[in-house]
């Protein structure tokens, strides 16, 4: 398996759905900064369930310090952070462990990994490891906020419902306090309604996040095979259930003419800028000043109440599987912190490795 991200601002994600611990180990994170237990248990507790779309399994998801942190300053050492998995139950797993479950990565684990993967709740492939981003997503945003950068995503589309388009302002105080992290307080009415008639069903839904990033200098990026969107992208692929992302204009730029998509050069407030961002802040691989815009599309939820055709692997017979446990119906909403984290992982390595951000914090 391949579980290390970064260059510079490395992370190493361990842990399985529901095995002992799920966490992250960072490398070359800068020593002297200033983090406090608090502020990485405020980031983990926005992706905890308990909102109208998530599973009824509840985990404290209590942050453990285990290196790298000594009176709430970095070390410069390997920062190791986890959290501890109590509320489990394999009993439903147990009973279908021949049986690959639709949508679900089960068929193509067993083959790849001779059967020996752990299936409980998705094992490595489940949302679960991503707790782990989340712990190195605070402390990338906070060596982040240092240099001026600040990142905050939206849920914009959840069950074919959409939500209009919000300014930066709006996704920074409105979505926040919203349980579905919607920036418009009628379509997440709306949202909720829709989650609730899925669940009724035994149905799951999907959507859409878009995060930003301000105050990100021109110049992040490394053409021609560490593209920022590039990367940022492969970070985004690395969240179980996403399966598209797109920047700026993203793919409503193919049906445009040049004239329309391009953004013109400017002066404003004698600076260089540009008089629209379709290119979503990124040209030709590099940062080019403007806020970094990207979209990520999100599958619904795979395990689902219907019964669904699969197969016995054992007996190579037809079966109608009806998935028990426990689910989100959408994870969207807890997926907004995993995304921003992932975004700000992303941003936070290209910083170091630009010498924007020092070896040691003061």
């Amino acid at each position: 398996m391949s579980n290390t991200f970064g260059k510079s601002f490395c992370i190493t994600s361990f842990g399985e759905s529901h095995g002992h611990m799920i966490g992250v180990v960072i490398s070359g994170c800068p020593a002297g900064l200033e983090i406090s237990p608090e502020e990485i248990q405020a980031e983990l507790d926005r992706r905890k369930p308990g909102g109208p779309s998530s599973t009824t399994r509840r985990e404290d998801d209590s942050l453990q310090i285990i290196s790298g942190i000594t009176g709430n300053r970095t070390t410069g050492a390997p920062i190791t952070l986890a959290v501890t998995s109590h509320d489990i139950d394999s009993s439903a797993y147990a009973k279908i462990s021949s049986i690959p479950r639709p949508g679900h990565a089960d068929y193509c684990a067993r083959i790849k990994y001779g059967g020996f993967s752990d299936q409980r709740g998705g094992g490595r492939f489940s949302g679960r490891i991503t707790a782990g981003f989340v712990m190195a997503g605070a402390i990338a945003k906070k060596l982040l906020s240092k240099s001026g950068i600040c990142i905050a995503a939206h849920t914009t589309e959840l069950g074919r419902i959409q939500a209009p388009n919000a300014t930066w302002e709006e996704i920074i105080t409105t979505s926040r306090p919203n349980e579905l992290s919607c920036a418009n307080e009628a379509a997440a009415s709306n949202m909720i309604e829709a989650i609730n008639k899925a669940r009724n069903k035994g149905d799951s839904l999907g959507g859409i996040i878009e995060v930003w990033a301000t105050g990100i200098p021109v110049g992040l990026g490394e053409p021609v095979f560490d593209t920022l969107d590039g990367e940022l992208a492969k970070a985004f692929f690395a969240v179980p259930g996403v399966k598209g992302v797109e920047f700026g204009a993203g793919f409503a730029s193919s049906r445009l003419n040049g004239s329309q998509n391009n953004d013109a050069i400017i002066v404003r407030d004698g600076e260089i800028s540009f008089s629209s961002n379709n290119a979503g802040g990124v040209l030709g691989g590099i940062s080019n000043g403007m806020p970094l815009i990207a979209r990520v599309a999100i599958k619904p939820t795979p395990s689902i109440g219907i019964p669904q055709d699969s197969v016995d692997l054992n007996t190579m017979q037809p079966v109608r599987l009806e998935i028990k446990g426990r689910h989100d119906v959408c994870i969207l909403p807890r997926a907004v912190v995993v995304i921003e984290s992932m975004t700000a992982v992303t941003l936070v390595d290209f910083a170091i490795r630009a010498q924007i951000i020092p070896g040691v914090i003061k």
